[in-house]
């Protein structure tokens, strides 16, 4: 199986798991269900956001909007360095990598471009999936669903820490997806195993007209001139 055919089915497979649960989710809970799967530190919540990876928000609709155009680039722009990447002889490490981070990245713009069109809103309600009074928002304006939570530690803050002292925390307290998943570990993935491919092509020595002279060389074609 060639390495461009293992990088098509890595996105295909992470997209369908993350639409399946995603879909799932919305129809089946309402915005703050959730159910344990392991006791404290393993819950699927279900909450939406309207911005950026692990519930982080960015802006209104002209926000929204940019967001969206901006990762319809980027999913653009890796596309396009991976069907470079197949052409070489690199790791298939590191395609696999950028496959995730690329299916990832679909994986979220799909629920901003569509759900707001396909389905209802979740408050106080279980969504109907194309419902027939149409969706709760515009192209490019639905909400990102999220569900997995780990609330591995909990307390709180010593008294005697400026700003926070005696607040409660959580760790980690960020509720994600699969997709927003997906992204991070091709990230951390390259930066941990795959750093030494780009400083390799970092150290390349530009190639000009000018030839390098070796000094022992040139000091040999003077010997026999003299």
């Amino acid at each position: 199986m060639s390495a461009k055919t293992k990088s098509i089915l890595i996105v295909l497979l992470i997209l369908f798991l993350d639409q399946a649960l995603k879909i799932w989710i919305k129809t089946n809970m309402m915005l703050g269900d959730e159910f344990i799967i392991a006791k404290n530190w393993f819950i699927i919540h279900f909450v939406e956001n309207n911005g950026m990876a692990f519930g982080l928000e960015f802006g209104n609709t002209i926000g929204k909007y940019f967001l969206s155009i901006f990762r319809i680039v980027a999913i653009g722009a890796i596309g396009w360095y991976i069907s470079k990447l197949w052409k070489r002889e690199v790791p298939f490490g590191l395609i696999a990598c950028f496959s995730l981070i690329m299916a990832g990245a679909i994986g979220n713009i799909l629920d901003s471009a569509f759900y707001g069109l396909i389905f209802n809103d979740s408050y106080g309600k279980v969504a109907t999936l194309f419902p027939a009074g149409g969706g709760y928002s515009s192209f490019l304006q639905g909400r990102v669903v999220d569900m997995f939570y780990f609330p591995l530690v909990s307390g709180n803050y010593p008294a005697w820490l400026p700003f926070v002292g005696g607040d409660s925390f959580i760790f980690f307290r960020p509720v994600f997806n699969m997709a927003d998943s997906s992204i991070t570990v091709g990230i951390i993935s390259i930066l941990i195993f795959y750093r030494h491919f780009f400083e390799e092509k970092s150290d390349v020595a530009p190639t000009g007209n000018s030839e390098a002279v070796n000094p022992d060389t040139e000091a040999e074609v003077k010997t026999e001139a003299e």
